[in-house]
């Protein structure tokens, strides 16, 4: 029984998320669908990604990904499928792939015709490539028989700006839904008193592992499950206190 997956922008309020996981069961009724989220921001690319990317390896060996955040739909790029650290990933040629597949990876364009719906709309191949292609790998048909082998993909990565120190900066990446500030600082020690600057302002934080480890409102700065260094307010929005979103530039210094 296959799994396949699906990482999208559509939200859940239209029928787009439900039309895929209808094709992808037309073509492998056995199928087991699972929706890694529905809920990247809105042509936010990066975002896809960085999703995927954390949650593919978790899957089982073979597992088939979707992943749709697609602002140049009918545009010149390629419509892709991927062999990767025992995975197989299918989108578009946007970066949106490349940081849950890493080299070494096969890629491969969607070009042979049994493996696209006709016709093919110009603004939805997530129905009509995509899922189609994700059906037939879940039947048991290899990558390669999309359609030709592709040198190279559109890289993207989440930046990274070295651990956690008792001075540095970092961009925030990624904003979740409880406000949470994911930065682009991988590891390093997070105990002790911080000052932390962004956004225009200064804040007072306390390092610690968890939300428990300060009172409620308070700043936390802790390692999240990705592994990147987060700022977090207990039982509130790190976002709505500092005014930070994706993309702000933050610095950190340890306090005496």
């Amino acid at each position: 029984m296959a799994v396949v997956t699906f990482t999208t922008d559509f939200g859940t309020q239209d029928a787009y998320a439900g039309a895929m996981k209808g094709v992808v069961l037309s073509l492998a009724p056995d199928a087991v669908l699972v929706d890694i989220t529905h809920q990247v921001p809105r042509q936010d690319v990066a975002a896809g990604a960085l999703a995927l990317a954390h949650a593919a390896p978790l899957f089982p060996p073979g597992s088939i990904h979707v992943a749709v955040v697609d602002p140049g739909v009918g545009a010149e790029r390629a419509d892709l499928v991927v062999e990767a650290a025992g995975h197989v990933f299918v989108g578009p040629d946007n970066g949106v792939l490349a940081m849950a597949a890493p080299p070494p990876r096969q890629a491969f364009r969607i070009d042979n015709p049994r493996f696209r719906r006709e016709p093919v709309s110009p603004t939805f191949h997530g129905r009509d490539v995509f899922a189609v292609t994700a059906g037939r790998m879940a039947r048991g048909a290899a990558p390669r028989e999309a359609g030709p082998a592709l040198p190279a993909i559109v890289e993207i990565g989440a930046a990274t700006d070295g651990p956690l120190a008792s001075e540095c900066a970092g961009t925030v990446v990624h904003v979740d839904r409880f406000g949470n500030l994911v930065t682009s600082l991988v590891g390093g020690r997070t105990d002790g008193s911080w000052q932390l600057r962004c956004a225009g302002r200064r804040f007072v934080a306390t390092g610690g592992r968890t939300y428990a480890d300060v009172e409620v409102g308070a700043l936390l700065v802790y390692e999240g499950s990705g592994g990147r260094i987060e700022i977090a307010v207990r039982d509130g929005s790190a976002a709505a206190l500092t005014g930070a979103g994706a993309g702000s530039r933050l610095e950190l210094s340890r306090r005496p």
